[in-house]
């Protein structure tokens, strides 16, 4: 389980960086070339290819090369699973992380 969390713990880290939310967002309409991306940012194209490559190894978005140019989409699968993990470390339920490390019958008494 543990090793779960660092994997979220990374893609929550990827999307805390407000351009990559931006391009989160721009990308939620479809899929988008990368000069597009660009263009909706006062950002140099290595920088760009910074935040995509961070978003595409945490498997956020997917990238596909068409010639010269590189096509991004968000991974459905991957928010998917983001939107569910996020509602259960929300939520109190019997499987919470808590159980592991407190005994509530003698805790805080």
């Amino acid at each position: 389980m543990d090793s779960l969390y660092a994997r979220y713990a990374q893609q929550f880290k990827a999307l805390s960086d407000p351009n990559r939310l931006m391009i989160v967002d721009m990308l939620s309409c479809g899929e988008l070339c990368a000069c597009i991306l660009l263009a909706g940012f006062n950002i140099t194209q290595p920088t760009l290819s910074y935040h995509m490559k961070s978003l595409c190894d945490c498997n956020l978005v997917n990238a596909r090369k068409e010639g010269k140019w590189v096509y991004y989409s968000l991974n459905d699968a991957t928010f998917r699973e983001l939107r569910r993990v996020f509602g259960e470390v929300t939520t109190g339920k019997d499987t919470c992380a808590c159980h592991r490390f407190t005994d509530k019958e003698v805790c805080c008494k």
